[in-house]
């Protein structure tokens, strides 16, 4: 039945309907038919911004034994596990067929003896730069260079374009921020400020401050932009302080007390992901956000910083991707030996970005020779655009309770002879449930 809306109820007068029953009728009937359409169109809308909240993930399927993604599954070839339970997929789509464009960020990592040596060579600048150049039209690239010469600079070569011109000319000045990296200071709009503890790069106390030391009042500091606390699992707090001029501290306190770490002035794989994260959020929101990294492996980062950097990338469902070169000799001597001192003082030394390429559904790749450069981001974008599209809807009761579900993915094919076939499949290992409406307005306030 169509209803008049207050308009029309109020024109509803015992004497003028009798005089002009048939003309207002035909209005109405004309008015209602007109708007019929638009409501009806709308109302879809309205319930699914109002009422339907649905958790996204993408999921690549490869077979294992081949390593080539499948392109031909059916929603009933997946299950999806919400903290161990069953969800219904409500929401598909196959392979790439409704992907968002790429807000990619390549982050190289330029220390001479590690990722710099083979990036300061130019068959391997050329063969990252053939494979950009064959993006799609819709996805851009941002670039930024960092660990660059004695005071580990970082610079942006550009930020988000996909003009082959542009991205060329920003990779081919790479190689020169490792054998040059004085040229770096004139690119940087920003001032530092000299200190005794940026000289010293940080300090280590062990046994002496314990809780009260760690937690003594500090004077209010004009420079400070940013401080973030994070508590970690085992009792330990990372704190992270961002200075107005850039640079980043960092200061670590066991669980005990007895065991402090502080590093001043660095700028670290959690401070890199932050800002390239925060970047693809802001200048592209409608982009499917997805970040590189470029190294030796080498990454020294608090766990508990770690964990609070893979906890951004899943809250902005970013992939995170790394191509990882071989280490030097030296380094392979040392690593056994800085792996447990590094452990025991909370901080993983090596194989972070393969953790949180895995925890991200991203890929892991080793590369050597210049051509694994190239082929090595050509996997990583082919596995990017080559995703399925999966959601599912979350009950109007179900609340943020502010901590990370735990997704698990699961999908069964049989092959051309009917046997199940060996599949690997990559996907976020979790996600921040959305807010309502509500409670969006209310974070706002």
């Amino acid at each position: 039945m169509i209803r008049p809306n207050s308009t029309h109820k109020a024109a509803y007068k015992p004497h003028a309907f009798s005089l002009f029953a048939p003309a207002r009728l035909c209005v109405i009937l004309l008015i209602a038919l007109m708007a019929a359409p638009i409501v009806f169109a709308q109302e879809p809308v309205d319930t699914i911004k109002v009422r339907t909240r649905v958790v996204f993930m993408d999921a690549l399927v490869k077979d294992k034994k081949t390593g080539i993604p499948l392109s031909n599954l059916k929603p009933e070839n997946f299950e999806v596990l919400d903290d161990g339970k069953p969800r219904t997929i409500s929401y598909f789509t196959r392979e790439g067929q409704a992907r968002k464009p790429l807000a990619l960020v390549l982050i190289f990592d330029c220390r001479e003896d590690g990722a710099g040596r083979f990036l300061k060579r130019p068959e391997v600048i050329q063969a990252i730069t053939e494979q950009l150049s064959k993006l799609s039209p819709g996805d851009e690239i941002g670039i930024m260079a960092m660990n660059i010469g004695e005071d580990e600079k970082r610079v942006w070569l550009t930020q988000f374009t996909n003009k082959p011109d542009q991205l060329a000319a920003a990779l081919a000045r790479v190689p020169s921020f490792v054998d040059n990296p004085e040229v770096v200071a004139a690119e940087l709009n920003k001032t530092k400020k000299e200190t005794a503890t940026k000289k010293d790069g940080g300090s280590l106390s062990i046994g002496s401050g314990g809780h009260d030391t760690a937690a003594a009042p500090t004077a209010p500091n004009p420079d400070i932009l940013e401080t973030e606390t994070i508590k970690g699992k085992n009792g330990a707090v990372v704190t992270r302080t961002v200075m107005k001029d850039g640079s980043i501290n960092l200061k670590r306190v066991n669980k005990s007390g007895k065991v402090i770490l502080e590093l001043n002035d660095v700028y670290d794989m959690a401070a890199a992901v932050r800002e390239a994260t925060r970047l693809a959020e802001r200048e592209r929101p409608n982009s499917q956000p997805a970040i590189v990294w470029v190294s030796d492996g080498i990454a020294p980062i608090f766990y508990e910083d770690r964990d609070a950097t893979q906890q951004i990338l899943i809250r902005s469902n970013a992939t995170f991707s790394s191509l990882t070169t071989d280490l030097r000799t030296l380094f392979k001597f040392l690593m056994p030996i800085a792996k447990p001192i590094g452990g025991w003082l909370g901080v993983s030394v090596y194989g972070s970005a393969k953790y949180l390429a895995q925890q991200t559904g991203g890929e892991a790749l080793k590369v050597n020779r210049p051509k694994d450069f190239g082929a090595g981001l050509a996997r990583i974008m082919g596995n990017l655009t080559a995703r399925y599209s999966l959601g599912f809807a979350l009950a109007e009761d179900e609340k943020d309770d502010g901590r990370m579900h735990e997704l698990v993915i699961r999908v069964k094919a049989l092959d051309e002879k009917g046997k199940e076939r060996r599949l690997e499949v990559s996907s976020r290992r979790g996600y921040f449930m959305p807010k309502t409406d509500n409670e969006q307005a209310a974070a706002t306030k």
